[in-house]
């Protein structure tokens, strides 16, 4: 595919791509605030996560197979049935009356949502030079973590101060214009086929059961059904098999979705194997710290939203530093730096307790913001200068689709370590307690687990509940206690993946952005250098 540069609106173009991938990454993580009301609303309590989980796995499932159809198709045309998906989707939610009705929304919502982001940065490397594009890419990182950080705040200024429903009735109007100015800005993109279109079925029709079968097993394991059972062997034996199969297809298609010859270069799979790493960590910390915040600092739903704003100003600074020190410093400096970084950061957010001051808090966000914000826009300069354009769709959006299964696999499995670590928190404290002679506060922690109350409402509500004064600021204590360290718990994980990121990075060689000395151009070459 070759993008025609003459004639395309680059100003329109920007200001479309910016609405589309804002909104559409802002869906990550807006919900989270809302849920509570919304559950209240629609019921449904026992299947809510999926609200969130079934946008995540059909988002993540759509990227590689669209960026594949864009190299074949163009970007125009899949944008603009991506946006309208999306805002289709978004308009559903808002009518939802019923918590099944709702997480069959989001999924569609999810399919469009997925088709842009990875759409957005491949335009991007179309449509500007080597230089430019590490620029305009380094503010698109920063927009990307800006729509997530501050997805919980909004969330909650929303539903304190309109309605649940307008979470998802804002996306409709930014999708549509969104879809119009790339469709007006780009109306002069020009595909060159010189064969038969090839498409991958096979590939498609196995990855998207292997990787939703993959993120089901992961999401309801050890609570919907034992991980030593029959029917976890049964998914998850069903993913592996899917998997072979998807591989085996991927080695013979003529336009495979996932070009498997893509792994023979050191920066493509480097890059994505950091991606992945990262992803897995950041959605951590993005999910639980406003948790810590409004339960155990006790502040509202939209202050402990606001909790990420400094991380969000640091993002944005340091991935448009990041994006000019690329310019002048190899991609392996850059990464390593940020990855160092953001290690930090983690391991202070794991210090966080009960006696944690509200500034201490900022300064941890704003460290793992100025690391992120470093990593973020370079892996993908880093990919797309490997690659010649047409290849763009191709590497992009397999680039951005190994970050989104990390961030899924990531919110999976530190709910998992969060779950399980509170549960042997509360019984190895109830054992304290009571060997103390506190008999009181584990009969009321275990009244309270007996009625099916989840602990965290305990410590966000407690006027809602009938005890003693003083009895209930012990049980306060004793939940606030166990959590937090169980928190503590998911910021060391977050760090492990983290810190192995560090390691990757340094395996990226001493590659650079190269330019052509007369006009700046990317000299368009694959390297399969080892």
């Amino acid at each position: 595919m070759e993008a025609k540069e003459k004639g395309i609106n680059k100003n329109l173009v920007l200001f479309g791509l910016i609405m589309g991938m804002f909104f559409s990454a802002l869906e990550q993580t807006i919900v989270g605030t809302a849920m509570p009301t919304i559950i209240s609303e629609l019921q449904g309590f026992e299947i809510f996560a999926w609200v969130t989980t079934a946008y995540m796995i059909t988002s993540t499932v759509v990227v590689p197979i669209v960026g594949k159809l864009s190299d074949l198709y163009g970007r125009r045309l899949l944008y603009l049935i991506g946006a309208i998906i999306f805002a289709a989707g978004s308009a559903l939610c808002a009518t939802a009356e019923s918590m099944e009705m709702l997480v069959a929304y989001r999924a569609l919502q999810g399919i469009g949502g997925g088709m842009l982001m990875p759409l957005s940065q491949t335009i991007i490397g179309d449509i500007f030079t080597a230089e430019q594009r590490a620029k305009w890419q380094g503010v698109f990182g920063a927009i990307f973590g800006l729509s997530s950080v501050i997805g919980p705040f909004i969330g909650g200024v929303i539903v304190d101060a309109v309605s649940w429903h307008w979470i998802f009735l804002m996306n409709v109007p930014f999708g549509i214009l969104s879809a119009v100015m790339i469709f007006m800005g780009m109306k002069n993109e020009f595909v060159k086929r010189t064969q038969r279109v090839e498409i991958d079925y096979l590939g498609i029709f196995t990855l998207v059961p292997a990787l939703i079968l993959f993120l089901y097993g992961l999401t309801f394991g050890g609570d919907q059904f034992e991980w030593n059972s029959a029917t976890s062997y049964l998914i998850f034996g069903g993913a592996l098999l899917f998997t072979i199969v998807f591989l085996y297809a991927e080695t013979k298609a003529k336009e495979p979705v996932l070009d498997l010859s893509l792994f023979r270069n050191r920066v493509f799979t480097t890059t994505n194997a950091l991606g992945f790493l990262l992803g897995l960590g950041m959605f951590g910390a993005i999910m639980f710290v406003p948790l810590f915040m409004q339960g155990i600092m006790g502040v509202s739903p939209t202050k402990a939203g606001s909790t990420m704003t400094p991380m969000m100003i640091a993002l944005i600074v340091s991935s448009v530093l990041g994006g000019q020190l690329l310019l002048r410093m190899p991609y392996r400096s850059v990464l390593a730096g940020g990855m160092i970084i953001t290690t930090a950061g983690f391991y202070l957010i794991s210090t966080m307790g009960l006696d944690t001051s509200m500034w201490m808090v900022y300064l941890y966000m704003v460290i793992l913001g100025l690391g992120m914000g470093l990593v973020m826009p370079t892996l993908m300069i880093a990919v797309q200068n490997e690659f010649s354009k047409d290849r763009l769709g191709t590497v992009t959006s397999a680039s951005t689709f190994f970050r989104s299964i990390g961030g899924t696999i990531g919110v999976t499995v530190l709910s998992v370590v969060m779950n399980n670590t509170l549960r042997s928190n509360v019984d190895t404290q109830a054992a304290a307690e009571q060997a103390q002679g506190n008999g009181a506060v584990v009969e009321a922690i275990r009244g309270i687990q007996a009625n099916d109350i989840d602990l965290y409402s305990v410590m966000v509500y407690p006027d809602k509940f009938p005890l003693p004064d003083e009895l209930k600021k012990q049980v306060i204590h004793f939940i606030q206690s166990a959590w937090t360290q169980a928190f503590s718990t998911v910021a060391l994980t977050g760090l492990i993946f983290v810190a192995a990121g560090i390691i990757v990075s340094f395996l990226v060689g001493n590659k650079r952005i190269e330019r052509d000395s007369k006009d700046g151009e990317q000299k368009s070459k694959l390297d399969f250098e080892h």
